[in-house]
């Protein structure tokens, strides 16, 4: 008894120790995976305490690193956690103990709580290729009832990869597996490999579904980051063919906008998934809109490398809007960012670009070129207009404190809004992150094959409809 005691002492003392650096905390680290399953509790408990003033990535490695005995605590505290934050490290931990075995995972799979089986299968989505022995306990999955954890289940299967391909098939074709889980197989199998790798079953399912939806589809406004063309012409072939593009499949909108953010923030470095392919949508408001680009104007760019990355842009942009507006007796290219303020836009006329701004590039070279008839009113990204001391005196960490000083500011010296592409879009074509039930539409969007697509397929991927 006495013992034990002094083990419980002991045991405290060294969870107590966790307090500091990651390198200070080694050696403790080290001796709570020795004491191993004893120490599981404490530890947990440290983990799931968010005032404590141990670091929550040095009382996870200890939990990792012990391995099959934190299995179950870790799924209790999963499925009890008071805040968003105890979920998120318990599921952190549980999807990557050391375990000899992975099947150690597999009654977690059928666990009453959604987040336990969605962090569960991260184990195996960790495996790659080997979680294909699983691959029987992972199907049902896919039509699990919680999105997140479907969701969750595709990524195992992607990252499986091609030898999956044959399960998924067979389960598509299964007599009866229910129409969410044969959802999740399609979604799985285009995860993989994109359209390459759906059979023609598969392929026809896609398209009589996709022309269901362009039936009635309600347009949303889309989610803009990167950049896009705009040319005031209803002949979509004759936009095809000023892009080098292939004949391309009709989608709604909802799909050509998913995959052209998907392209453009996909850093999975397979490839040509980033030149692939550009979703050119149907006639808005009179103009059609290109997302994306050529393979030439593609790879120019990724030939100039960081160091002239943002001439090579220019460049490319000004001879693409040239041709352009040669074609179609106007053109437009704007560019946005979700990730910081970088804005931009080229306007051409009669085949001459008439204006280039690129807020970066204006605020560090001082360039100060003409402006365009679109722009009145407003003032220039790099234009702050506020003067020197504006917000002296203010917290700059009380967000409500500066908005309140900037409105005032704003409106004693009847400074203008500031303009982004969207705004000068708006006046001289289509702003797509404001489309919607009043929009003019005609025709279909493609999703077009580029050279490289042509040559390479398409990136793996699944795309909602």
């Amino acid at each position: 008894m006495v013992l034990d005691i002094v083990r419980v002492m002991d045991r405290d003392r060294l969870v107590g120790e966790l307090t500091g650096s990651w390198d200070a905390t080694r050696a403790v680290r080290d001796a709570l995976v020795e004491r191993g399953a004893e120490v599981v509790g404490p530890v947990l408990e440290v983990l799931c305490d968010e005032g404590s003033p141990v670091e929550w990535t040095v009382s996870s490695d200890v939990l990792c690193r012990i391995g099959h005995p934190a299995l179950w605590p870790l799924a209790g505290a999963i499925a009890s956690a008071d805040s968003p934050e105890v979920a998120r490290r318990t599921g952190y931990c549980l999807g990557r103990l050391q375990v000899d075995d992975s099947a150690v995972y597999l009654p977690l799979l059928t666990h009453s709580h959604p987040a336990v089986r969605a962090d569960a299968l991260f184990a195996f989505q960790r495996l790659g290729e080997a979680a294909l022995a699983f691959a029987d306990r992972l199907m049902p999955l896919l039509g699990d009832a919680d999105a997140a954890v479907r969701q969750r289940a595709v990524r195992v299967f992607e990252a499986i990869g091609i030898a999956a391909v044959p399960a998924l098939r067979r389960l598509r074709r299964a007599p009866a597996p229910g129409p969410r889980l044969r959802a999740g197989a399609l979604e799985a199998l285009a995860s993989i490999g994109g359209p390459a790798v759906l059979d023609v079953l598969d392929r026809a399912a896609v398209r009589r579904l996709t022309r269901v939806k362009q039936l009635d589809e309600v347009l949303e406004g889309m989610h803009l980051c990167g950049s896009w063309y705009a040319v005031p012409t209803t002949d979509q072939g004759a936009v095809l063919e000023a892009f080098d593009l292939g004949v391309g499949e009709p989608i709604t909108v909802r799909t050509g906008a998913a995959a052209w953010n998907h392209d453009h923030h996909n850093w999975s470095g397979r490839g040509h998934d980033g030149c692939a392919r550009v979703f050119v949508s149907p006639v808005l408001d009179g103009f059609t809109l290109v997302f994306g680009g050529s393979s030439q104007d593609t790879h120019s760019i990724e030939d100039a490398g960081d160091d002239g990355r943002d001439e090579a842009i220019e460049r490319v942009v000004r001879e693409r809007c040239t041709d352009l507006s040669s074609r179609f007796g106007a053109a437009q290219w704007y560019g946005m960012s979700c990730g910081d303020g970088w804005t931009a836009w080229c306007i051409a006329e009669n085949g001459e670009v008439v204006r280039f701004y690129d807020a970066f590039d204006a605020a560090e070279s001082g360039n100060h070129a003409p402006g365009h008839p679109a722009e009145a009113g407003y003032s220039l990204p790099h234009e702050h207009g506020f003067p020197d001391g504006a917000f002296d005196g203010v917290n700059p960490s009380d967000s409500e404190a500066v908005r309140a000083r900037y409105d005032q500011v704003k409106e004693e010296l009847d400074i203008p809004d500031t303009c982004y592409a969207v705004d000068i879009a708006a006046r001289l074509s289509v702003d797509p992150g404001s489309i919607g039930a009043a929009t003019s539409v005609s025709g279909r969007g493609l999703l077009a094959l580029t050279a490289c697509g042509r040559e390479h397929g398409h990136p793996a991927g699944a795309l909602p409809v």
